[in-house]
């Protein structure tokens, strides 16, 4: 088995079966651009350490550019003998540059230069997402300031609650993917150390510049210990954490537009680029980028919970079960960056039914809380405030009224202290602006709020 990197152990051929159900290149490929910056940052280390002679690390530096160039085009061949992607690389460097190739794994093992390569993947992919969710927030702010005037009923428990600025809406879920790109960012600054220089567990025995390594290939920072370097993964979690959290958002947005876009809400218009129909019933109009950005957060986090499976019974140092890290963490990222062109698009291009939704604010009770606290005004307690609120709503209920058919006299048969002032607090169009404080529904706090996140938001 003298082919094998490792061969020299060994005295008979591993099975056909087992070299198949060990493969990583099905799916380690996708380092392939990674894995090149990593060998090139290598050679120029092995030759500033006196490993490599200029004519070795030109003919390296060389055969490394025509096999990126060979990937980029799409005639690279990869090969499941050669098992991952470090060894399909450095099987073909060894056909352009000859015995030098066999020089660029010193001081070095695949368990720091993979470990290497899916930091480099985290790392890069995360400055992505974090720039799209930097858009998504914008797109966000500026629906924020078209839709400042119009006022919708908000929820909870799914029942009518309280009216709010329509502009409101758009803002939680501007604070909610404000949290997933902080996520996204301490994914990057948690990938940003470089374990290269590791070797297997215990170092090498070489003193390669493991700062110049890092500058070289774009690391901040390099790992301080070297059994952990090869083994930890926490910056792979740390990733599909901020891919699941943010597809949990996505899920709570895309089910909300599941029920404003229905015929009984009748709230929101999807745009029709992003919906389908039926093939059976012409009329359908089907909300299938939310329904399946909501089907797929089951998917992304399974993804976690098959990497903290993965890692959470693992010793130290490096184990081949983590061959299987890489996987939820592809899979997260692509769903990731897939969806948030989609995502962009549908919320720069979706609209509200203002007029609806305005005249929607005037069922419900939704003033309930703001005729509480008007007796409050007035020196009720708000548990006694409360009280007469609720025998107010069970009377006009019984009587299909709502708080704008009552008289005063109706008012005061429930309290003395309700005046000709109250239809002020019972109009939802007034409601929203007599909210107070920091994060409140009124225009004065939501123009101070756009203010601060057009600064915030880059």
């Amino acid at each position: 088995m003298k082919n094998r990197a490792w061969g020299g152990r060994f005295s008979k051929n591993r099975s056909g079966e087992f070299t198949d159900f060990s493969e990583s290149i099905s799916f380690d490929q996708k380092l392939a651009m990674y894995d090149i910056r990593q060998n090139v940052a290598q050679a120029k280390a092995l030759a500033k350490a006196k490993l490599l002679t200029s004519s070795e690390l030109s003919a390296l530096l060389k055969g490394l550019g025509e096999i990126k160039d060979e990937i980029s085009s799409g005639k690279f061949r990869f090969r499941v003998e050669d098992e991952d992607i470090h060894m399909n690389i450095e099987r073909r460097l060894k056909e352009k540059a000859g015995n030098a190739a066999g020089k660029i794994h010193t001081g070095r093992s695949r368990n720091d230069q993979v470990a290497t390569d899916l930091r480099l993947y985290v790392k890069e992919n995360s400055i992505e997402i974090t720039k799209l969710l930097s858009k998504l927030q914008k797109t966000l702010l500026k629906q924020a300031e078209k839709y400042i005037d119009h006022i919708m009923p908000a929820y909870t428990h799914l029942q009518m609650a309280q009216p709010v600025r329509i502009a409101h809406w758009y803002l939680a879920y501007l604070e909610m993917f404000g949290r997933d790109r902080e996520r996204f960012q301490n994914a990057v600054k948690s990938a940003d150390v470089m374990p290269l220089g590791s070797g297997a567990l215990a170092g090498n025995n070489f003193g390669t510049d493991r700062k110049f390594l890092a500058r070289e290939i774009g690391f901040s920072n390099i790992s301080q210990n070297s059994m952990d370097a090869v083994s930890d993964r926490d910056f792979a979690l740390d990733f599909c954490y901020a891919a699941s959290g943010f597809f949990i958002h996505l899920s709570r947005l895309s089910e909300e537009l599941i029920l404003y876009s229905s015929s009984e809400f009748n709230a929101v218009k999807l745009p029709d680029e992003l919906c389908t129909g039926s093939s059976i019933m012409p009329q359908k109009k089907n909300p299938d980028l939310p329904e399946l950005l909501r089907g797929k957060t089951g998917r992304i986090a399974g993804n976690l919970t098959n990497l903290l499976t993965l890692m959470k019974g693992l010793p130290l140092a490096y184990n081949r079960d983590m061959q299987e890290d890489k996987i939820p963490v592809f899979d997260s990222c692509e769903q990731v960056l897939d969806a948030l062109p989609l995502v962009l698009e549908m919320v720069g291009k979706m609209t509200f039914n203002t007029e609806l939704l305005k005249d929607r604010t005037g069922e419900g009770f939704i003033t309930a809380v703001d005729l509480a606290d008007y007796l409050v005004l007035k020196e009720v307690p708000f548990r006694d405030a409360h009280h007469i609120v609720g025998k107010i709503v069970a009377e006009c209920e019984k009587g299909g009224k709502r708080f704008t058919d009552l008289s005063i006299a109706d008012f005061q048969k429930h309290s003395p202290k309700f005046g000709k002032d109250v239809y002020n607090f019972v109009d939802p169009s007034a409601s929203p602006d007599r909210k107070k404080g920091t994060g409140s529904t009124s225009k004065k706090e939501i123009l101070k709020q756009i203010k601060r996140l057009k600064t915030s938001i880059k």
